[in-house]
């Protein structure tokens, strides 16, 4: 009688630590936070003929911009280092903002995409939840591995892809459903 009451007392305990574990997952989903979003776009990107990563933005407004809440999920096919993505978003970031950020900002910001990014494989996935005026969160293969509470930082960082000064504007193009067949109504 004791065994048994041990036993259903300790399946109690383990279904008790799944269901907080199954919670806690559910709490850090970007969808929890964007659970209209829809996808608008999505485009390969390739540099010098190698594919590096499929991007999809996701958004509840029909025409996202950087004044809204939007998902921009890169799904990469290549391995890269996190350092390199680090280097080369800041890059991207410095170019488009010009000279008006300055060495100190870039340096907490770069300590915040190494805190937020991995080092990347086939198959990684990498979503950046913009949430404008508030900031970020990242989230690697769906689990929130930082949240950046700056609206610079964010609103710079997401310009890389969706700013009209883009590096790659036909993949801007592409993301915010402009010249392509609109591919909306595709739920995450």
């Amino acid at each position: 009688m004791a065994r048994s009451f041990a036993f259903k007392k300790s399946l109690s305990r383990f279904m008790a630590c799944v269901l907080v574990l199954y919670a806690s997952q559910a709490l850090c989903d970007w969808r929890t936070v964007l659970p209209d979003a829809r996808l608008v776009g999505q485009a390969d990107y390739s540099w010098y003929g190698f594919d590096l990563y499929q991007a999809r933005l996701w958004s509840a407004t029909l025409q996202p911009s950087l004044e809204t809440p939007l998902a921009l999920e890169l799904n990469y096919r290549r391995t890269i280092s996190k350092q390199t993505l680090v280097q080369a978003s800041i890059e991207e970031m410095r170019r488009i903002a010009g000279k008006s950020l300055d060495p100190v900002q870039l340096d907490s910001w770069s300590d915040d995409m190494r805190r937020s990014f991995v080092d990347v494989r086939p198959g990684s996935q990498i979503t950046g939840l913009y949430l404008p005026g508030k900031g970020c969160r990242f989230y690697v293969d769906g689990r929130l591995t930082h949240e950046v509470a700056d609206s610079s930082f964010a609103r710079s960082f997401f310009a890389i892809w969706l700013d009209p000064r883009t590096r790659h504007p036909e993949l801007r193009q592409q993301l915010l459903g402009l010249n392509n067949a609109r591919v909306g109504g595709q739920t995450p």
